[in-house]
């Protein structure tokens, strides 16, 4: 399974979220879904990704998202200033695959959007 978390700021677009997707898409295939934390869950930028790729988002709770911090291979001060993580995207796409999770490399970025993706063998997910 691979999935896409997204991070953004306050003013970011739908049209910049599409970009950077399209970008990861282009890098490592299309996402079954999407990852973003809480408190962007109904941010214009994340619900236009979703709607325009069809795809559905998975919200990553504040707990999971600092628990997968150490995991992240990018961290970004402005993020962590404004929100107290310093990786959201990478930390999303992690956090909504579980332990098991790895990520298929560096986020990406744009204007004032962060997109990272994740995987995980389709046998971990099964109990």
């Amino acid at each position: 399974m691979l999935i896409a978390g997204l991070g953004c700021m306050l003013n970011a677009s739908p049209e910049a979220m599409i970009s950077v997707v399209e970008q990861a898409i282009a890098l490592w295939g299309a996402p079954q879904g999407l990852a973003v934390p809480a408190f962007r869950q109904h941010h214009a930028a994340m619900l236009g990704v979703s709607q325009f790729f069809a795809l559905p988002i998975t919200v990553v709770d504040l707990l999971a998202l600092a628990s997968v911090q150490p995991r992240c291979l990018t961290h970004s001060e402005v993020a962590r200033i404004a929100t107290g993580f310093g990786s959201i995207a990478e930390g999303c796409a992690l956090a909504a695959l579980g332990p098991n999770a790895r990520l298929l490399g560096a986020r990406l970025a744009g204007v004032g959007v962060t997109c990272a993706f994740a995987s995980i063998d389709e046998e971990a997910l099964t109990p």
